[in-house]
C-alpha cells in the first residue's frame, strides 16, 4: 500500500491531508464563487443560519441551498485547454488530482493550477 503525504497540511491519522490539500486549489474557483452568489442574489439570507457564542454556522435548510448550488456548479462544463474537449468541473478537479499525485510519486513535475476560462 502506498501512503502519499500532502505538501500545504500537517499529516494526520484523522483526517485526509492531501484532500485537503488538493481542496485549497479550488476553494477560489467554487467555494468563494458560490457564496458570493447565493448571498447576493438573496438565495441565502439570515434566516439561513444559527447563532451561538462565538460562531455562526448554516442551518440545515441554508446547507441545502448551498450544497444544491455547489453540485449544479460541478456539473457545468467547459472546454479543457489540454484535452481540447468538454469536462465537467468535477473531472477537472479529478483531472487534477491525479497530476499532483503523479507529482507526489516523482513521476511528473507539477506546476499549480491555473484558472483559464
Amino acid at each position: 500500500m502506498i501512503f502519499i503525504d500532502s505538501y500545504l497540511h500537517e499529516p494526520s491519522e484523522r483526517r485526509f491531508s492531501l484532500a485537503l490539500d488538493l481542496a485549497e486549489i479550488f476553494k477560489p474557483i467554487f467555494v468563494d464563487r458560490a457564496i458570493f452568489k447565493l448571498v447576493n442574489t438573496r438565495e441565502i439570507q439570515e434566516k439561513h443560519f444559527t447563532n451561538g457564542l462565538n460562531f455562526t454556522h448554516l442551518n440545515d435548510a441554508g446547507r441545502k441551498v448551498f450544497v444544491k448550488d455547489f453540485e449544479e456548479r460541478l456539473r457545468t462544463t467547459i472546454k479543457h485547454r489540454s484535452l481540447e474537449r468538454q469536462v465537467s468541473y468535477r473531472r477537472l478537479i479529478r483531472l487534477e488530482r491525479y497530476r499532483l499525485i503523479k507529482r507526489l510519486l516523482c513521476e511528473e513535475s507539477y506546476e499549480g493550477f491555473r484558472i483559464w476560462w
